[in-house]
């Protein structure tokens, strides 16, 4: 089977990762939730992951029941819900991020709840599209039941993005490679974004199958906190990287000081991002800023 980028609507995506192997680099894309800690200092935010060197975006919608994040993740949301921020909020900021970055991969991660609370999953992803949203990752979806939102995203121009377990066997692969574009969701590990438990590099016999299979690219999540998690990754043939938790952290962490924020946000990626570089010096890279102490929460 081979997977057609030209047919998919995902074509910032296929330009993304195509400018990327002609200079040799692999993707690093980093998840925040919009509107934390609230609207303005969210889109600030953004424009300094931007700024750092992000190759794309992931973005939540805040929810009140993110059964596959962490709690780093789940105070976010509940910042954000907090500062009354809603989905239609959310997207309001997302056309605005994508008038400031025209070019760069934007992807939503969401729950099935908001997809579908319309009972016509269409209109979720028209509304996504007219913001300008390249993708969207229903995180509560399994590839088995994904058929219905795959056929809604494709037919609203969104690329579906599914998740592939670590133990995933040819079937489910072959499911992915059939419904998903724009890029897969490769789980270092099972469980939730941001426990103690450390990622995994994922199996190059996987990695190898979801090529074989036509998939889209793969990109690894679930506890990529620091340069190392990004080598290992690349090295296992991951297409790249997307750290949540770990970003989360540092949005955390500077609360009350929106200007240190976005300088530890921008430092943060500019080092995640240097690890995706072919021949790139993970030590030296390391030492350059404090990502140990945020760890694979």
């Amino acid at each position: 089977m081979t997977h057609d980028a030209s047919t998919q609507p995902a074509t910032r995506y296929a330009r993304m990762f195509a400018a990327l192997a002609a200079r040799g680099e692999a993707a690093f894309v980093p998840f925040v939730v919009l509107g934390d800690p609230d609207p303005a200092t969210s889109l600030a935010l953004v424009d300094a992951l931007v700024a750092g060197g992000a190759d794309a975006l992931e973005l939540g919608i805040p929810f009140s029941d993110p059964v596959a994040d962490g709690p780093v993740i789940q105070q976010a949301s509940r910042r954000a819900l907090a500062a009354g921020v809603t989905p239609a909020d959310c997207l309001a900021l997302v056309a605005r991020i994508r008038a400031r970055h025209p070019d760069l991969p934007i992807g939503l991660l969401v729950y099935a709840n908001l997809v579908v609370h319309d009972d016509d999953p269409a209109r979720f992803y028209a509304a996504a599209a007219r913001a300008g949203a390249d993708s969207v990752l229903a995180a509560d979806v399994p590839s088995v039941e994904a058929a219905p939102c795959a056929a809604a995203a494709r037919a609203a121009g969104i690329a579906p993005v599914l998740i592939v377990p670590p133990a995933a066997d040819r079937a489910t692969v072959r499911r992915v490679a059939a419904l998903g574009a724009g890029y897969t969701y490769l789980l270092a590990r099972a469980g939730v974004t941001g426990t103690e438990t450390a990622m995994r590099p994922p199996a190059e016999a996987l990695v190898a199958l979801l090529r074989e299979e036509g998939a889209p690219p793969p990109l690894l999540g679930f506890g990529i906190s620091t340069p190392a998690h990004v080598s290992a990754a690349v090295a296992a043939g991951a297409a790249g990287a997307i750290s949540g938790s770990a970003v989360v952290a540092l949005v955390e962490r500077h609360l009350g000081d929106p200007a240190a924020m976005q300088h530890a946000l921008a430092d943060f990626v500019r080092v995640m991002k240097a690890a995706t570089r072919r021949g790139a010096d993970v030590d030296e890279t390391v030492s350059a800023v404090t990502v140990g102490a945020v760890g694979p929460r």
